[in-house]
């Protein structure tokens, strides 16, 4: 078959027209292209040329539909993962839920394949998957914006029962909320050096700007302490679970993140520290700048796209190629699995859902998803069930994974 019949063959497919007969030689072709780690020649010429071609096509088609997320989804699909792969099953249940995903909006684990062997009957096949979705017990809405502030005489305040304006007068700084953001306003002249600590809950998140312009996103089940005014030679704050952090750039006064025991020196730059005490290491990824990471007077210094961790044995080691989208996907609203086993998995939404996941650590699939977090957890877990690989249900505000 030479490229034209087929770059035509795949404007049928794409259009519903295809027959029987052209249904399975795409399917062979993709079954070779799949299964083949070097992309080496297949039956139909050459699969990395051929396939980057489909690529560009499925997205020009979806740009055309404003269908922006799951065109992101299929970019990921893109990048060649190792290890044992999990596709959404049965095929036709995975292209239905592309064309609901605007309603949904859910975002599913996504393969070239799956896009390629969908079913023509995609009326019938969308009423089966909204009848399919299985019902739990009960429910549990996504995480929101919940933080406490604890001021410096040790009194609190619960931000999200709290109304917008100014909340408190810490020396010269003025506290004040707006729209679901913590702001320190520090007056010039003489400022005692005050400390306050804010916490998230178990699906809970919050943003703070710090006094001096620096930007703070924190992640459930997490805190940072920090003074209300940065005076002398450094700018210190402390933090425990996870955190984003846009600090504004002072080559006089660094700024400092002390973490279990390490800490991470900085003057203007992007990165995320995620420090949970049940997670294996550390880990201190940069996106933007340069940052030093000291631990026991060992000082490693990160580039953009390498990552810092921290292991429980004390030892450093320094990743490159960091996919950090992934790592920040929390703090733009999403889930963003990839390659992730059942207990990450497990462990992100018992963050953000406030539950107690309980998994049979017989489940070795690794899994491939984007899934917003404003989502339900219902969606999420019947989502997860349509790979056939996994099934919970929820008890209260107990989840139980089962093969």
């Amino acid at each position: 078959m030479d490229k034209q019949a087929f770059n035509t063959l795949i404007d049928k497919y794409l259009a519903g027209e295809a027959n029987k007969e052209e249904i399975d030689l795409l399917s062979r072709y993709f079954n070779s292209f799949q299964n083949n780690i070097n992309w080496s020649k297949t039956e139909l010429g050459e699969p990395s040329e051929t396939a980057a071609k489909i690529f560009a096509r499925i997205q020009k088609r979806l740009k055309a539909n404003n269908n922006d997320e799951v065109l992101q989804t299929i970019e990921d699909g893109k990048k060649h993962h190792q290890g044992k792969v999990i596709h959404l099953k049965p095929i036709r249940k995975v292209f239905t839920f592309l064309r609901i995903v605007s309603a949904a909006c859910i975002i599913g684990v996504l393969a070239l394949a799956a896009i390629l062997w969908f079913r023509s009957d995609l009326k019938n096949e969308i009423a089966q998957l909204k009848s399919n979705n299985r019902p739990f017990k009960n429910d549990i809405p996504p995480g929101r914006d919940k933080a406490i502030l604890k001021l410096a005489d040790g009194s609190t305040i619960v931000l999200d029962d709290a109304k917008n304006g100014a909340l408190a007068q810490q020396g010269n700084t003025r506290v004040i909320k707006l729209n679901g953001k913590l702001n320190y306003n520090a007056a010039s002249g003489t400022n005692k050096v005050l400390y306050n600590t804010i916490s998230t809950p178990l699906g809970g998140k919050y943003q703070i700007e710090l006094p001096d312009g620096s930007h703070v996103w924190l992640n459930a089940a997490s805190s940072l302490r920090f003074p209300t005014a940065f005076a002398g030679t450094e700018r210190k704050v402390e933090m425990t679970g996870e955190a984003y952090f846009q600090v504004a750039r002072n080559n006089a006064m660094p700024f400092i993140v002390s973490v279990n025991g390490a800490q991470v020196q900085v003057l203007g730059t992007h990165f995320n520290v995620m420090a949970y005490s049940d997670e294996a290491a550390v880990k201190t990824t940069l996106l933007e700048g340069a940052v030093r990471f000291v631990k026991d007077n060992v000082t490693n210094t990160l580039k953009p796209g390498q990552q810092s961790q921290l292991l429980k044995s004390g030892e450093v080691k320094i990743a490159d190629g960091v996919d950090v989208d992934d790592v920040v996907a929390w703090k733009n609203g999403m889930f963003n699995f990839q390659g992730a086993d059942i207990g990450t998995v497990s462990r992100q939404l018992a963050r953000w859902y406030e539950v107690e996941v309980v998994y049979d650590k017989t489940i070795d699939d690794f899994f491939y998803a984007k899934i917003p977090r404003s989502t339900k957890l219902s969606e999420v877990l019947n989502l997860l069930e349509l790979t056939e690989k996994v099934h919970f249900e929820i008890n209260g505000r107990r989840v139980t994974v089962k093969p």
